[in-house]
């Protein structure tokens, strides 16, 4: 009987700048994505490698990309909704705040 051992394997990296070991090339795009933001204003640059074997669609990996965002968005407002209760609390009941200053 034969043994059927199903192998994969998935690189998942996301970067904001150029690593100390980048080449010039490597270097140049980063500034230019940097000169990109700046211009813009607003945002963040991330280059994201993705490796998938075996291969899997483009539209696959972006639908995947996509449901990630989702659920950054999602922890994203529930720490800005728990930042917004805090500073209520902090105004409202400043003295629960206060640092002991025996301890």
């Amino acid at each position: 009987m034969r043994v059927y051992k199903p192998e994969w394997q998935c690189t998942f990296s996301v970067n904001e700048g150029a690593e100390e070991s980048a080449n010039w090339k490597e270097r140049l795009a980063w500034q230019l994505r940097a000169f990109a933001d700046r211009l813009e204003g607003s945002g963040r640059t991330l280059k994201i490698d993705c490796n998938v074997t075996p291969e899997v669609s483009r539209e696959e990996v972006d639908t995947c990309l996509g449901k990630g965002f989702a659920v950054t968005q999602g922890l994203l407002t529930q720490l800005a909704h728990q930042a917004a209760c805090e500073d209520v609390m902090r105004d409202a009941k400043a003295e629960l705040f206060e640092e002991d200053p025996q301890h």
